[in-house]
């Protein structure tokens, strides 16, 4: 694959992208194996959509500063709200990066990482909410995360945030083309990182850059799989 600019890795460059919708956006690697994977999943009557593909850095940046300062709820690990004004400001980071990548740090910038719904089996006027209740047993979309767990492997297809690991939250809608994905988090320099945090206007800027080594390591590349898989 071509050389991965460091402007692609921290979501400021959209030269990677295949736009499939004006606001949907995919890596160009992954293009054929999701087609495939969406053809496969229409045959048991699962409408595989994208609710969130491709985002840049202002994007997610503009995420970050509205739950930062309230704007936007920020969740426990059970899915309820916080009261931010009880929090320090490291705990109000933490809090945050459960649920929401750190801009510059988002796999989301890569294109390679998606977060999937099937709007045929929801109800009608339903709004998507992307809450593991959704996916769970009972939920809505339950046969979509099942028919997932059974076929996305098939394409190439993983789930990063499969469970929670003392980072990132349990995501099942969120799911990771392998093949491009480990180029990327073989690429990734947590320098870029900090460089990219200090020339933007970034919500707890100061706590990040004293705290990114215990941030990077417990969020962000705790879900890497740097392991060789070219020769099987």
């Amino acid at each position: 694959m071509p050389r991965i600019l460091t402007a692609e890795l921290v979501g400021q460059a959209q030269t990677h992208i295949h736009w499939l919708k004006p606001n949907i956006g995919i890596n160009q690697g992954m293009l054929a194996a999701w087609q495939r994977m969406v053809r496969a999943a229409q045959q048991d009557n699962i409408e595989l959509s994208i609710a969130s593909g491709y985002r840049s850095f202002e994007r997610q940046l503009s995420i970050w500063n509205r739950k930062f300062t309230g704007e936007l709820a920020v969740l426990d690990i059970n899915e309820q709200p916080l009261q931010i004004s009880e929090l320090s400001e490291l705990a109000l980071i933490e809090s945050i990066m459960l649920f929401s990548a750190l801009p510059g740090g988002s796999r989301h910038h890569w294109g390679t990482d998606i977060d999937v719904y099937a709007p045929n089996l929801l109800p009608e006027n339903y709004k998507l909410r992307l809450e593991k209740s959704e996916y769970s047993a009972g939920g809505p979309l339950s046969d979509l995360h099942i028919w997932l767990q059974d076929n996305a492997k098939t394409f190439d297809f993983t789930f990063p945030y499969d469970t929670f690991k003392g980072g990132v939250a349990g995501e099942p809608w969120h799911i990771s083309y392998q093949p491009v994905a480990q180029q990327f988090e073989k690429a990734f320099d947590v320098s870029a990182l900090i460089s990219t945090l200090l020339d933007a206007d970034i919500k707890g800027k100061q706590t990040l850059i004293d705290n990114i080594d215990m941030l990077y390591n417990r969020f962000i590349s705790s879900v890497f799989n740097l392991q060789d898989t070219t020769n099987g």
